[in-house]
C-alpha cells in the first residue's frame, strides 16, 4: 500500500475510542447520542451565507442541498455530508461534522436524500439504502458546473452504505476530484442488519423506523394520490415486511433481492479512493461480521477502525484539549484533512 496512505490510517488510529465507563453499552451510547442536546456554529457564522441548492436528478426528481461556502470557495476543498435512514440534512451528527469541517477550512454541502428533509413533493419516487443514481448527479454537477476541484465524502448509517456503494460502482473510473470517502456506522450487509433489528431488544429502534416510515408514506400519498398501496401500512411490524412490500417500487422483486442490490459489501473490493470506515462492535443493529470480510481488508484502499464500544452513530468519547466528544466527527475531518494535505503533495496515491 502506498507509504502515504499508510501513514494517514496509522495515525488516525492513535487516536483510538475510548468511551466513558457508563456509555459502554451500544443500546446507551446509541440513545444518548441521539438526544443529547448540542449547539453547533455554522448557521451564525458572522457573514456566512446559506444557500439552498436544488439539484435535477432525473426528469421527474430534484434533491435539496445547502452549500456553507467559504470565499472563493473554488479554492477551497468541500466536504459533502449524508444522513441515515429517515434523517436529513439538520441531523446532529450531519450539524457537528460540518461544523468541524468548515472551521477547518472545507467548504461543506448537507444533502437530502430523495423524499428526506421536507423534499417528499420533488419526487413520485422513493428513496432506498442503495440508492446512487442521485450521487452520480450531484457529484457530476458540482464538478462540472461548480468546478469543485477537491471532494470528499462522509455518510452516516444509511449515508455510509450509499457512499461506499457509490465510490465502488465508479470504482477505476472515480473522478480526481473525488479524494476520499468515510463510512460510519454503514449497514454494508443490509440483510445481516434486517434480521438484527428484528431481535427483541432491538424493538425500540424499528418501531421508531416503522413510525417515520409510515408518515413518509402517508405525506407522499398526499402529494401523488394512489401512486402507492397504502392499504397494509399498519399491518406492518418489521422493517423486512416493509422492504418485501416497499421494495418493488423501486424496482427490486422483494426483501431478499433489495438487500442482495442495495448492500454495499459487494462493491467495496472496487474502490479505488483513499476510504475510512468506522464502525463499533456494539452497535445494536448493524452486526460486525461483515465488516471481518476478507473483501475489505484486501482492498489496500480502504481501512476498517473497528472500536469495542460506540453504539449506532454514537462515538461519544472522553473530552480532549483540542477536540469535542464526538470522536467520530473527529476522526472524519482529521482524515480530510490529512489527506487533503498529502495530496496536495502528490496528484495521486499509488497502489
Amino acid at each position: 500500500m502506498d507509504k502515504v496512505l499508510g501513514t494517514i490510517y496509522k495515525n488516525l488510529s492513535e487516536r483510538r475510542f475510548i468511551a466513558p465507563p457508563p456509555l459502554r453499552n451500544g443500546h446507551l451510547m446509541t440513545v444518548v447520542s441521539s438526544i443529547r442536546p448540542r449547539r453547533f456554529n455554522l448557521h451564525d457564522l458572522e457573514g456566512q451565507h446559506e444557500e439552498r441548492r436544488e439539484f435535477q436528478t432525473d426528469p421527474q426528481t430534484r434533491v435539496v442541498a445547502y452549500c456553507h461556502w467559504q470565499p472563493d470557495r473554488i479554492k477551497h476543498p468541500t466536504v459533502f455530508l449524508i444522513h441515515g435512514l429517515q434523517g436529513s440534512s439538520d441531523a446532529k451528527y450531519v450539524m457537528g461534522t460540518a461544523d468541524k469541517a468548515f472551521d477547518a477550512g472545507f467548504n461543506c454541502i448537507r444533502y437530502n436524500v430523495r423524499n428526506c428533509g421536507g423534499t417528499s413533493h420533488l419526487s413520485p419516487t422513493l428513496y432506498h439504502s442503495g440508492l446512487t443514481s442521485d450521487l452520480h448527479e450531484v457529484i457530476g454537477e458540482l464538478i462540472e458546473r461548480d468546478g469543485l476541484q477537491e471532494i470528499y465524502i462522509v455518510g452516516f448509517s444509511m449515508g455510509g452504505n450509499q457512499a461506499l456503494k457509490f465510490a465502488g460502482e465508479l470504482g477505476g473510473d472515480a473522478p480526481p476530484q473525488l479524494r476520499g470517502i468515510c463510512a460510519i456506522s454503514p449497514p454494508i450487509d443490509l440483510e445481516d442488519c434486517s434480521r438484527a433489528i428484528k431481535l427483541p431488544e432491538n424493538k425500540i429502534y424499528e418501531t421508531r423506523f416503522l413510525f417515520s416510515l409510515r408518515r413518509m408514506m402517508k405525506e407522499k400519498d398526499q402529494y401523488f394520490p394512489g401512486v402507492y398501496d397504502l392499504s397494509r401500512l399498519q399491518e406492518i411490524k418489521h422493517l423486512w415486511e416493509w422492504d418485501d412490500f416497499f421494495q418493488p417500487y423501486n424496482g427490486f422483486r422483494d426483501a431478499v433481492d433489495y438487500y442482495s442490490n442495495a448492500s454495499s459489501l459487494p462493491y467495496i473490493p472496487k474502490i479505488q479512493v483513499p476510504t475510512l470506515i468506522i464502525h463499533a462492535e456494539d452497535d445494536p443493529f448493524i452486526p460486525i461480521g461483515p465488516f471481518r470480510d476478507r473483501r475489505i481488508h484486501e482492498n489496500p484502499m480502504v481501512s476498517l477502525m473497528a472500536t469495542k464500544h460506540g453504539g449506532h452513530v454514537g462515538f461519544i468519547g472522553r473530552r480532549l484539549p483540542d477536540e469535542d466528544r464526538a470522536w467520530a466527527e473527529n476522526r472524519a475531518v482529521d482524515f480530510f484533512k490529512q489527506l487533503n494535505r498529502h495530496q496536495k503533495r502528490s496528484s495521486k496515491f499509488k497502489v
